[in-house]
């Protein structure tokens, strides 16, 4: 039976505009690149990564009573996901992002979280009655419901895995229950610990550093290109990414950790879960747009294939 994974996370219609470079402040420019109504939010990618990947998702999360609301229900209906405990929110809008894209993939997100905010105690409490094999999250809905969600995980004896963004230096980690996974990205591991993961020595000052603020069985740094970091107290690994095109950044992260996540369940090894995760990352990165770039299972495994990738 396949592992089951309770996201509790957020939930977002993503507007994205691709463009040549970013406006200065004060300029106005004409472009002519697209702009486009994407389905995203940072909980909602991985859950679609998680459930196209072959898990199986359950996904606790709060939309607006609006148009964006009803339209991401249904979408994450037919992608198979688990929506009994998506709550429907009559004060608050679903929650909007604002992605600019540039010509090289880089991307600048600005995040409206409305509904996102709003997932209650009782929100988490009813999704945990589907008894998942672990719990997964990030850090874009409110701390509150983070630490409460860790806890009743923690008590339950279900492994907990943190994506660790967007990162703010005022998110209370000491508050976490001891976690399974903690993985934030090169940029969240500096805000956390004032250190840029840019060399082999400065990862692990980095995660040194991040195993005195949170307790984590592992720590995953994101570097992006350079592949991942990870480490355990005592020993690391360093796992170099696949070269690919980069047109989109976006999502890239969430897929990396829904995909290390599904692959550390179903095998219990961290190396093999670390360059499953590569390979998602690289296909994720290679196409536009947050949703549409989330591969599935078997492109996964023809990616592999056609590399030579030996798990």
């Amino acid at each position: 039976m396949e592992k089951r994974i309770l996201v509790v996370s957020s939930a977002n219609m993503d507007f994205v505009m691709n463009m040549r470079t970013i406006p200065s402040a004060g300029q106005t420019l004409i472009d002519n690149g697209s702009y486009r109504f994407i389905p995203g939010g940072k909980g909602a990618n991985s859950a679609v990564a998680i459930r196209r990947l072959g898990g199986d998702c359950v996904f606790c999360t709060r939309l607006g009573n609006d148009a964006n609301g009803a339209l991401l229900s249904n979408l994450y209906k037919k992608e198979g996901i688990d929506t009994r405990f998506i709550a429907r929110d009559d004060n608050n809008a679903t929650g909007l992002a604002a992605i600019m894209v540039e010509e090289n993939g880089v991307n600048r997100i600005v995040v409206y979280p409305g509904a996102n905010l709003a997932i209650t105690s009782d929100d988490i409490d009813n999704a945990m009655t589907c008894y998942p094999d672990a719990l997964f999250m990030q850090l874009e809905i409110d701390p509150e419901a983070i630490i409460y969600a860790a806890n009743c995980a923690s008590k339950a004896g279900v492994p907990i895995f943190i994506d660790a963004g967007p990162a703010t230096k005022a998110f209370p980690l000491d508050r976490l229950p001891p976690l399974e996974v903690f993985s934030p990205n090169e940029t969240e591991t500096e805000i956390f610990t004032g250190i840029s993961p840019s060399s082999p020595e400065n990862c692990l000052r980095a995660a040194i550093a991040l195993s005195k603020i949170v307790n984590a069985h592992y720590y995953v740094i994101k570097l992006g290109g350079r592949g991942v970091y990870i480490y355990d107290g005592l020993y690391y690994h360093c796992l170099p990414a696949y070269d690919t095109k980069v047109v989109d950044t976006t999502a890239a992260g969430d897929a990396f950790t829904a995909a290390f996540t599904l692959e550390y369940l179903r095998s219990g090894d961290v190396e093999r879960a670390g360059k499953y995760g590569n390979a998602v990352g690289s296909i994720t990165v290679s196409r536009a747009g947050a949703y549409t770039s989330l591969p599935t299972a078997n492109e996964v495994a023809g990616f592999i294939k056609a590399r030579g990738i030996k798990l």
